[in-house]
């Protein structure tokens, strides 16, 4: 397979054709190659119109979703990102071409040695993997000036909300009911966090924002 025509295919015919004409952001979609993040017996499906199961309940969320994601983030050279949930380590990569810093957290750590492989073999250098529960962010290295999820959330936690930086931006599909979610920007402002719907998604979820269980009496 050609992946090279196939990455150029996914940005221009599925990226720049829905209005998605950031030029930091499409170069940097065409830049790292999305086979590369993907296990081997799949690499052929690499860049569908799609979110892709790439196993254990995990997927590699639609080029389209995270183009636009990224687009609402607004991803400027000087910023450090925070990056959950990013499983093989894709949107780190694409992220690693638009800012200073990504810090990437992951709860499994199968996940987050085959990310930091896939990284190491593209010389990424200023992208690291670190492990922990998704759904208390990484305060550690916090503030950053973007959070972006790499998958969907039933709500954003007020915990990672507030490892944003003063202006921070922090972008999420956040779904309410089954298939049904919400591309959604969060910007701070001091201690005031401001909200705006980008676009709908039906992303799958990220592990440790499932539905909670409820109560039948």
């Amino acid at each position: 397979m050609d992946y090279t025509a196939a990455r150029l295919h996914m940005v221009e015919n599925q990226i720049r054709t829905n209005r998605v004409i950031d030029p930091a952001v499409t170069a940097a979609l065409a830049e790292i190659p999305r086979e590369v993040f993907v296990p081997k017996p799949m690499r052929g499906f690499a860049y569908v119109d799609d979110d892709l199961d790439v196993g254990g309940g995990r997927f590699l969320v639609e080029p389209l979703v995270l183009a636009r994601l990224l687009v609402g983030a607004a991803i400027k050279p000087t910023d450090v990102v925070l990056n959950i949930g990013d499983a093989t380590g894709y949107a780190t990569a694409v992220m690693s071409k638009l800012a200073q810093t990504v810090v990437t957290l992951e709860c499994d750590g199968e996940w987050a040695a085959r990310a930091t492989q896939s990284l190491n073999d593209l010389a990424i250098d200023n992208a690291a993997v670190v492990q922990g529960a998704l759904e208390q962010g990484y305060a550690a290295q916090a503030p950053y000036d973007v959070i972006l999820f790499s998958g969907a959330v039933t709500e954003v936690p007020s915990a990672i909300c507030r490892q944003l930086a003063d202006g921070g931006r922090l972008v999420a599909v956040v779904t309410t009911a089954p298939g049904v979610g919400k591309g959604t920007l969060i910007v701070r402002v001091g201690d005031t966090f401001g909200r705006r719907v980008l676009f709908d998604a039906a992303t799958p979820l990220l592990p440790g924002f499932l539905p909670k269980p409820k109560f039948v009496f």
